[in-house]
């Protein structure tokens, strides 16, 4: 496979020419080293998951740091946090832009450390798995069944791993590695159960007295869990419309999952036929549709704003998003054939923000204008 341009190269390279640090932060491989090299391929690169690199930055930062003096990508460096601070301090005496390059799949590590020590300094980017942009000039897909179960993972398109082999042992790696790094979690089995049961209630309100119900624990730690799977970007927190629309706005977020061959290997989906007949067939081609909306903000340098609304009385929109002072409602149906009362919830939030824009997402084909709602696919988002 040759290598796939990612969209957020435009924004890197700009903000490299500003700043003198460049993080970015997402999950474990989604390509960032390989992005990283390719932004730079004359720097010097250093794993700090190695423990000869991360032995020598911790013991003596100062001269591990003096060896690098052309521009260098620290790759996983929240491995070793005591790095920031004296990075601020050579930066800062140096003044030059674009030389330092800092990789993190821990999101939360990272984010602290930052702003903390390069407050100012740095520019921070989010680097997640593979677009359907990204994907659309080299592959030839055509179902959207098969853009959810293959995921976005570079690994998976790079050797043609099936999504039934590739996802069962990025999972596990992930619970083994990241997991117990971020948070010690001594019962792996409950929080793969937890994970699990997430997956089933993707797209619905997160009920944590539901969850802990369940698995037999507290509100504390079923929160501390979903904590660890954000800050490792494998799930995340949709909220809801705080804005006041006659008070009767609902507040618990729903929770998704940023890859959705993540979210259908943990639902038991290895193939895309088996979404023909699956009760989550429609969660996921919401999550798929949610996730491409966010990615593109992201590899565009934009931190999305994006939320779902619903109201006392089941009112419901999928997905709201504010962008460049406006707001727009979108609903999304996995359906290929329209119905008229997709647009319902759309209709119902016309009447409260009537100068939102309004468009419905489905699997089929037809593209028009109905009731100032546009319809429309996932092939032209």
């Amino acid at each position: 496979m040759n290598y796939i341009n990612r969209l957020l190269k435009d924004k890197a390279t700009t903000l490299l020419s500003k700043f003198p640090f460049l993080a970015i932060t997402g999950p474990r491989q989604s390509g960032k080293t390989t992005f990283a090299k390719l932004l730079k391929p004359n720097y010097d690169y250093v794993n700090l998951e190695l423990p000869e690199y991360r032995e020598f930055a911790k013991s003596d930062p100062l001269a591990f740091l003096k060896s690098y003096q052309k521009g260098v990508i620290l790759d996983e460096i929240q491995w070793v946090p005591e790095l920031f601070s004296y990075l601020q301090v050579i930066s800062d005496e140096k003044n030059r832009p674009g030389e330092y390059i800092l990789t993190g799949s821990q999101n939360f590590l990272l984010s602290s450390q930052i702003t903390q020590s390069l407050a100012g300094r740095v520019a921070m980017l989010n680097l997640l798995p593979f677009s359907l942009k990204e994907l659309e000039t080299d592959l030839s897909v055509s179902k959207w069944e098969d853009l959810a179960v293959g995921g976005g993972y570079p690994r998976k398109y790079q050797f043609d791993i099936d999504p039934a082999d590739f996802y069962p042992n990025y999972i596990q790696t992930y619970l083994e590695r990241d997991v117990r790094q971020i948070l010690n979690i001594k019962d792996l089995a409950a929080f793969q159960k937890f994970i699990q049961l997430l997956a089933g209630r993707t797209g619905q309100l997160f009920n944590q007295s539901g969850f802990s119900n369940e698995l037999g624990l507290d509100n504390k730690t079923i929160n501390s869990w979903l904590g660890v799977l954000e800050a490792s970007f494998v799930a995340f927190r949709l909220p809801a419309f705080y804005q006041n629309f006659n008070k009767r706005i609902l507040k618990t977020p729903k929770v998704y999952f940023y890859d959705s061959g993540v979210l259908c290997n943990l639902l038991g989906i290895r193939k895309s036929s088996d979404l023909n007949l699956h009760f989550a067939r429609g969660q996921v081609f919401e999550n798929l549709i949610i996730t491409e909306i966010i990615k593109n903000e992201l590899n565009h340098g934009r931190q999305p704003s994006c939320y779902f609304w619903r109201d006392t009385n089941q009112n419901e929109v999928d997905l709201l998003q504010e962008k460049e002072g406006k707001l727009m409602a979108i609903e999304i149906k996995a359906s290929e054939t329209f119905h008229y009362d997709f647009l319902k919830g759309l209709k119902n939030f016309q009447k409260v923000a009537p100068h939102a824009e309004s468009k419905l997402i489905y699997a089929g084909q037809m593209l028009q204008q109905r009731d100032n709602i546009q319809i429309s696919n996932l092939w032209n988002l």
